[in-house]
């Protein structure tokens, strides 16, 4: 029976960042991917999140991961906040000292992180689907099943299950308790081939609900509408999407209609799993936790596990210390809770609930941030990441090998 150091399942952000840190440390590392490699890369239904915080970016730039999106990603300064009738601006630099987003699709650095591992020689087991996992606390075994249809068995001294929101390793942990808190709204979202309403995101609070502005390219639009959770996607012809996009800018920008590339309805709930391991199996990214997209924190969160990760893993080979490995619930669950309240201060702070008692409380948050700097301070040191992925920015400093 095959044999590695580490089973990653799922070929995300999370497992493909980690895999490339362990390999590039000499790790015998396998991936197996239950998707093609085709589906990762090219479906409209992957392109998802796109904004990198300025620790996420670092930390690809320093792994050697980050040359196109250096050159094709596009940094933002700041965001507008829409409300009243007029448009705010928070200078992330002035606030932060310095620091900026990044924003580059997550599609785009999937297709990056695969061509650049399999260019350095290393193999992604697409099309092998995770089907059990035995053996957690001695010799974990993943018992997947081949392309051909054959069920297979690889023995691993350790486990990662970074295989997204439906996972199925999730439910491997004994005595798992699952945090949830699902919100009262939806998101209606469209990809259009479409000049964005502006060159930075605009977040619209408006009496007939939230709308997000934003972009994955100069020429790509990727704009959400606050809907009620029992919406149809058959009642949003494109027309009236465009139309209610521009009612809810309300005369402070206003956006171009252009062709749909992708249409969805996306409910919004937050989920957090602890712990987030047992024995020698860990989980990581959405398979452990899951955050509303107001914040844009869900890939952000994945590649601070993956480096945690990488770090422990590291002292456990390297200096024989299984500490860091010991402590990466509680050590993770301090960016993934922080991550949890600043998505939901922005869900909460954007979206119209339908008690006028309760949005007279959220007009008059909204308005005292617009004349706080200790409340935009806040706003602004938790958009670009200084408490999540900030917390791993100089970890890779020192080169990786491989």
């Amino acid at each position: 029976m095959p044999r590695v150091q580490v089973g990653i399942v799922g070929a995300g952000p999370a497992g493909l960042l980690l895999a490339h840190l362990l390999a590039g440390e000499g790790l015998e590392v396998a991936v197996l991917e239950a998707r093609s490699r085709e589906y990762l890369e090219q479906s409209p239904h992957r392109i998802r999140a796109g904004v990198l915080e300025w620790g996420s970016k670092e930390i690809l730039a320093q792994a050697g991961l980050g040359d196109r999106m250096l050159v094709q990603g596009l940094e933002h300064r700041g965001v507008y906040l829409a409300f009243d009738g007029a448009l705010h601006r928070l200078d992330f630099p002035a606030l932060t000292e310095g620091r900026s987003i990044w924003v580059y699709g997550q599609q785009y650095l999937v297709q990056d992180l695969i061509r650049l591992y399999l260019e350095k020689g290393h193999a992604i087991h697409f099309e092998h689907e995770v089907v059990g996992l035995e053996a957690l606390e001695a010799e974990p075994t993943l018992v997947y099943r081949t392309p051909q249809g054959q069920t297979e068995r690889l023995v691993c001294e350790f486990v990662v299950g970074a295989d997204g929101s439906h996972s199925l390793l999730r439910s491997q942990i004994p005595g798992a308790q699952v945090h949830q808190k699902t919100y009262p709204f939806a998101w209606l979202g469209i990809l259009a081939q479409a000049r964005p309403a502006a060159e930075e995101l605009i977040y619209a609070s408006h009496p007939r609900g939230f709308a997000l502005f934003s972009m994955r390219s100069p020429s790509i639009a990727r704009n959400y509408l606050q809907v009620p959770v029992e919406e149809r996607l058959e009642d949003w012809p494109d027309a009236r999407i465009w139309e209610e996009l521009n009612r809810r800018l309300e005369g402070v920008a206003q956006v171009e209609p252009g062709p749909l590339l992708e249409k969805s309805l996306t409910p919004l709930r937050s989920m957090v799993v602890t712990p987030m391991q047992h024995g020698r199996f860990f989980l990581m990214g959405d398979a452990a936790h899951i955050v509303p997209p107001t914040g844009a924190k869900g890939m952000n969160l994945a590649l601070c596990d993956a480096v945690l990760l990488y770090r422990a893993f590291k002292a456990y080979y390297q200096q024989k210390d299984p500490g860091p490995l010991e402590a990466y619930t509680p050590e993770a669950l301090r960016h993934v809770w922080q991550a949890e309240l600043f998505s939901y201060f922005m869900t909460t702070l954007l979206h119209t609930p339908a008690d006028p008692f309760d949005d007279g409380l959220r007009q008059a948050h909204l308005r005292h941030l617009g004349q706080s700097p200790h409340l935009q301070r806040f706003l602004a040191e938790n958009y670009v990441g200084l408490h999540t992925s900030g917390r791993y920015a100089g970890v890779l400093r020192a080169p990786v090998r491989g």
